[in-house]
This record gives structure tokens, C-alpha cells and sequence, in this order.
């Protein structure tokens, strides 16, 4: 059983080659719905009413939405644009709209959730969250610059309340001050978690557990056109498999971290969510399998 806490948004994506006005977003959007390949994942999260009924029946279609909260006002909006390489993304605007004051409740048949994944929220909501459920076997979070840079010290205690953190190599630098990645993984597990995934985009992701690394490079992809999403693709994608397993058996916890980096790649073949709403169980498989001749030698 899994539940996914994190946003739900209406989102402007401006690529090279497109721009998406009022796209389905959001780090519980696109987590949740990779996930939704693996096992049936819960949310919570708040909308607004101007959230397009189009919009929540692609999300009923994936996801149990019993903690989908609507409240008077906006949805979460965000605006981002890309440069000509995808690499890096600009924010133009966020509007929190009733994301700002959400106060996130967890329904009672939630509580008995096994795997918990805390997208990019305010640490403190996480923290605090996370001790609603009583029969964690894995929790996972993630976090973002702007955290890390305003809440440094509540991004640290979250950190010690979950069992894996899920976050990019920029972020990781930042929040320990420190330039190399195996010296970064190593002490973000000193502050207490056991297993730190290091996401590198374009090169995949580094899995660190006690004094192992643990490499899984991206997927080789020759059409991406918008990357939004691919980290949470990733994180929900793993955490996904994880719950489809019920086990935290490390090779299974390895095994996840490929088909995270698999849904991510979906996640951008396309734009917004489409990369992966319209995917088939044995288009993931062949492209696992692609994936295990690609790094066998």
C-alpha cells in the first residue's frame, strides 16, 4: 500500500518547441501516476475549483483520490521555461493559490500504508506527516533548492525521519556543502537515513547504502522533449515497484532504482503527463529488459 503526498498544479511548460498553457502537473501528479504501473497508490494533495473535471478524471483513472482535497480558490500554479539543451529550466512564476495554506489531513485507511513517499513539500509539513502512519516498511522524500536554501535546518530533520531521500546531484551539493557526490551521500546518511539516490538527469542516478554505490545510468534516449516530471517520474516509479514487491531487500531496492530511471525516461519522450498516461505494462517491461542488455558486458 502507498500513499504520495505532495502537489497537484496547473502548469505553463515553455520548451524550444512548445508551450503548454495550463498543462496537468505537479510532483504527486506525476509520481503517483508512475507509480500507478506498479500498484494503486494513494494521494494527498489540494486542488482548487477552476480544476478542469478533464484533469481529474486522468488522475481517478490512476490514483485511489480519498486525500484529494477541493477548496475554494486556485489551483497551484506554476510557470518554467527550458533553454535550447532541456537542461536547465527557468521559473517564471509559482502562484501557491490554496497550496499555501493546505493543511494536509490523512485519511484514517491511509494510515496503514507501508510505503510513503513525501514529494518536494515545506519539510516541516512532511516531518509532521509522516508520523500519521504506523506501519511504515519504506518512506521516501524529496526536497528542492528553495527548501534547502530557507529551511536548511528542517530539511535536516526530515531527513532523519524517513528511510531513503531522492535528490538531485545541484541539491545535494547544496544542502551539505559539499562538491563531491559520494561525500554528499555519505552525510546525508550521517543525519540519519539509510539509503540516499543521488538523481543525475541525463547520466541516470547513483543509489548509496552503507559504504556502497550503487550506478544505474539513464536510459539512452534520443528524443526528449520535456523533461518536466522525470524526477518525480523516477521517485514514483521506484517507490511504486517497491510497494508492487512489499520488500526492502536491497536487491529489490536496486532493481527499483532502474525502473525509476525507465518511467523518467517515458516522462520525457513526451510533453506533460502524456509520457506516462499513455503507456502500456509491456512497454515498460521491453524497455527494462533493453535496459539490462544495454548494461550487461
Amino acid at each position: 500500500m502507498l500513499t504520495v503526498f505532495g502537489s497537484v498544479a496547473l502548469d505553463t511548460i515553455r520548451t524550444p518547441t512548445k508551450v503548454l498553457k495550463n498543462a496537468l502537473g505537479g510532483a504527486a501528479t506525476f509520481a503517483a501516476i508512475s507509480a500507478s504501473y506498479f500498484t494503486k497508490p494513494r494521494i494527498i494533495a489540494v486542488i482548487g475549483r477552476d480544476f478542469p473535471k478533464s484533469y481529474y478524471n486522468i488522475l481517478n483513472k490512476f490514483i485511489d483520490l480519498k486525500g484529494l482535497v477541493r477548496e475554494n480558490g486556485k489551483t497551484f500554479r506554476y510557470d518554467g521555461s527550458y533553454d535550447e539543451t532541456l537542461s536547465h529550466r527557468t521559473t517564471n512564476k509559482t502562484e501557491l493559490n490554496v497550496l499555501g495554506n493546505f493543511q494536509p489531513i490523512v485519511p484514517e485507511e491511509y494510515k496503514k500504508s507501508e510505503f510513503v513517499y513525501l514529494a518536494n513539500n515545506d519539510p516541516v509539513q512532511n516531518t509532521e506527516i509522516i508520523g500519521e502512519f504506523d506501519r511504515i516498511k519504506f518512506s521516501m522524500c524529496d526536497t528542492i533548492d528553495f527548501w534547502i536554501s530557507t529551511k536548511r535546518n528542517d530539511v535536516i530533520k526530515m531527513i532523519r525521519s524517513v528511510d531513503s531521500v531522492v535528490i538531485n546531484d545541484e541539491e545535494a551539493k547544496l544542502l551539505t556543502k559539499t562538491q563531491n557526490l559520494i561525500k554528499c551521500a555519505k552525510k546525508i546518511m550521517e543525519w540519519g537515513t539509510k539509503y540516499v539516490i543521488i538523481k543525475k538527469g541525463e547520466h541516470g542516478s547513483l543509489l548509496f547504502y552503507e559504504d556502497v554505490v550503487f550506478p544505474s545510468p539513464a536510459f539512452s534516449m534520443e528524443n526528449i522533449v520535456d523533461p518536466t516530471g522525470a524526477g518525480d517520474s523516477f521517485a514514483g516509479g521506484m517507490i511504486g515497484y517497491l510497494a508492487s514487491k512489499n520488500s526492502t531487500k536491497i536487491s529489490i531496492i536496486r532493481e527499483a532504482a532502474v525502473y525509476g530511471n525507465i518511467m523518467g525516461s517515458f516522462a520525457v519522450e513526451k510533453y506533460g503527463v502524456d509520457g506516462i498516461t499513455k503507456l502500456k505494462k509491456s512497454q515498460i517491461q521491453k524497455r527494462f529488459r533493453q535496459y539490462k542488455s544495454m548494461v550487461r558486458f
